[in-house]
């Protein structure tokens, strides 16, 4: 049986933890023996996995020095020497710091699965020491891939597997939920509800760009929800900036993504860098009409008046006209524009994704 190591570093959650929870879960479910390596206080992940088979390792105890902490790796390499996995995948840069340190001194090295997940440029140092000894780098959108062949990027390492989305939960649900939730949070039923979904980190998903865009609508029974780590704490500061009070809401972390997507009317998205940009896909699968910058692996697959709304990156007055565009649209535009972005997202199911990462499998190990 072909014994896989997941290695997870940090906790909270975000489009990188989702697919790691994921193709691990059907990983699992496909009869793989799937361990995972990952922080002291990653409850969250141990809970979300725990009824499907997973061998959970901990090494790292988490916090901003981390990577400084020669007990992490130490950890990390125990776990590494005592049993022998045949792949071993760092999930993110940081994952790949901690494998990079104890892999030279392993009695056996397990092929290994590295990321690029968006088109950031990468150091000399860190293409030298890093990257040069994963066998294979996935990278998860088209756009990202041929950059990356472009720029001689370790071309015969590159594979091309784009993220996938949990079909089964991300999906039109009935309007009982809608108004359940808006009743939950005090919105008004006729209210147009714009939601975003990404952690606070306006240098790459760009809120502040979209909460400025959002100001410049002047529509008063417009709703711009922020959800994600620490929109509960950033959003009051802007709403009071931007005269959006009872306007602009941070819901923070939540985990019913799913019926907050089909609560909204619109889903906005501003990012400036991003890989596939799974949130922008779920919405899509719940056939939400989406207004989105092309960041990154977004332009693969969204066709600006087909399945969605584009903008260029960084674009705020083009920002300011699609919302208006969203707001215009005839019920008939909607529908159309819905029932296109569910076809677009059925395109990217997790079983699809797994599909690949198999023929990966098979093609490193045999």
């Amino acid at each position: 049986m072909l014994r896989i190591l997941q290695i997870v570093d940090g906790e909270g959650w975000s489009g990188t933890k989702e697919q790691t929870y994921l193709i691990s879960r059907e990983l699992s479910l496909r009869g793989f023996e799937v361990h995972m390596a990952l922080s002291f206080q990653y409850d969250l992940m141990v809970k979300k996995l725990k009824d499907y088979g997973i061998k959970f390792h901990f090494f790292e105890k988490h916090n901003k020095f981390s990577r400084f902490n020669p007990l992490n790796y130490y950890r990390l390499w125990k776990i590494m020497t005592h049993i022998p996995f045949h792949i071993a995948i760092a999930n993110s840069p940081h994952a790949f710091d901690f494998l990079r340190g104890v892999l030279s001194f392993l009695p056996k090295k397990p092929k290994i699965i590295a990321y690029k997940r968006t088109g950031k440029s990468s150091s000399f140092l860190s293409k030298l020491v890093k990257y040069s000894v994963a066998d294979k780098i996935v990278v998860v959108d088209k756009s990202t891939y041929e950059k990356l062949k472009e720029e001689k990027f370790f071309p015969e390492k590159l594979t091309y597997i784009p993220s996938g989305l949990d079909l089964s939960r991300f999906k039109v649900k009935d309007t009982d939920i809608r108004l359940k939730l808006r009743k939950d949070l005090g919105i008004d039923p006729k209210s147009k509800v714009f939601i975003n979904v990404a952690n606070w980190n306006p240098q790459h998903k760009g809120q502040l760009l979209l909460i400025e865009a959002f100001s410049k609508l002047n529509c008063s029974d417009c709703i711009l929800i922020l959800v994600g780590l620490k929109t509960e704490e950033e959003a009051p500061k802007y709403a009071q900036k931007y005269g959006l009070d009872g306007r602009l809401i941070g819901l923070g972390f939540r985990e019913d993504i799913p019926d907050l997507l089909n609560m909204a009317d619109y889903f906005v998205f501003s990012s400036y860098f991003e890989g596939i940009a799974g949130a922008v896909l779920q919405a899509m699968a719940c056939g939400k009409v989406v207004v989105s910058t092309l960041a990154g692996g977004i332009k693969d697959y969204l066709r600006d008046g087909e399945n969605g709304l584009a903008v260029k990156v960084g674009d705020l007055q083009g920002f300011v006209d699609k919302l208006k565009r969203a707001l215009s649209l005839s019920q008939e535009e909607k529908e159309k524009i819905s029932k296109k972005a569910i076809q677009t997202a059925k395109a990217y199911s997790i079983e699809s994704t797994v599909d690949k990462y198999m023929e990966l499998f098979k093609e490193l190990v045999g």
